[in-house]
């Protein structure tokens, strides 16, 4: 799933590609569920003539900023992606190798499709149908987005505000680090890295936490989604020693990581992938 580097690979996308620039076509798919009951023509005369003036982005949303209101928002959902038409790419998990365009060359699971005046395009595709696209005057004014936390790229917390914002929360600080309240574009893989990196047990109570373990999971956090972020979410040129590449596959027998073995265990309600020689 998208979390706060895969957003902001695709924020700085939109704004390479249209920031400053008219949008003078927009191909909208109808789909009542990504554009949250919003008919797809509603959407494309809302921002078809419009200039790009910005881009932004929190925890795992992302918007455009025209130069009229409403602006366009978005979520990836689980498996949701923009690319540029023409450049090059990465790839999610969920994606797997298929083609990522059908036979006539159109990408596939389109959802949205911006051109630009230069003749440049953005497109949107979500083979799930689990990505939002919708209408908002701004982040403010948006009920979920107006929910979130501090942004844990832009705004991460203080070793100190960590352990404040913890110190009495009996649960499991893995759930802890997915509250987008507390943590904002966390998601399951970096929680799980980050716990690794900072040696704590995701099981273990967030008031237990000392400010010494706040300390480690905020050098954690910073590295993690800095350098992912650096990488443009790019899963290759992740460092070989981090958890991702191990936590997932292999259902049968014990995996390891550096000759220890991997848990994994449900906590917090999602799958958890973790160290018990490492992390305490």
């Amino acid at each position: 799933m998208p979390e706060l580097p895969e957003v902001e690979t695709v924020r700085r996308v939109f704004d390479r590609v249209l920031t400053g620039k008219k949008i003078v076509e927009a191909e909208i798919a109808e789909d009542s569920i990504v554009l949250k009951k919003t008919p797809a023509e509603v959407v494309r005369q809302s921002i078809v003539g419009r200039t790009v003036t910005a881009t932004g982005r929190i925890g795992k949303y992302f918007w455009l900023e025209l130069d009229s209101k409403p602006w366009l928002f978005g979520h990836l959902g689980m498996a949701g992606w923009v690319r540029e038409i023409g450049a090059s790419t990465i790839r999610l998990r969920e994606h797997g190798q298929a083609p990522m365009e059908d036979a006539e060359g159109r990408p596939k699971f389109l959802k949205m499709l911006l051109t630009a005046e230069d003749g440049r395009q953005v497109v949107m595709t979500d083979g799930r149908r689990l990505a939002r696209i919708w209408l908002c005057s701004s982040p403010s004014e948006d009920v979920a987005i107006s929910k979130l936390g501090p942004d844990c790229y832009s705004a991460l917390p203080s070793p100190a505000q960590i352990r404040d914002s913890v110190a009495r929360r009996s649960a499991p600080i893995k759930a802890l680090l997915l509250d987008q309240s507390l943590f904002c574009g966390v998601g399951n893989w970096i929680a799980d890295e980050v716990l690794y990196l900072a040696g704590i047990r995701p099981s273990r109570h967030g008031k237990d936490l000392s400010l010494e373990d706040c300390a480690r999971l905020h050098a954690a956090l910073e590295r993690v989604i800095s350098l992912a972020v650096e990488v443009g979410a790019d899963k290759e040129k992740f460092p070989t020693e981090w958890l991702f590449h191990y936590r997932w596959g292999g259902a049968k027998g014990d995996e390891l990581i550096d000759g220890q073995t991997i848990i994994r265990e449900q906590i917090g309600g999602r799958t958890t992938a973790w160290v018990p020689s490492r992390q305490v």
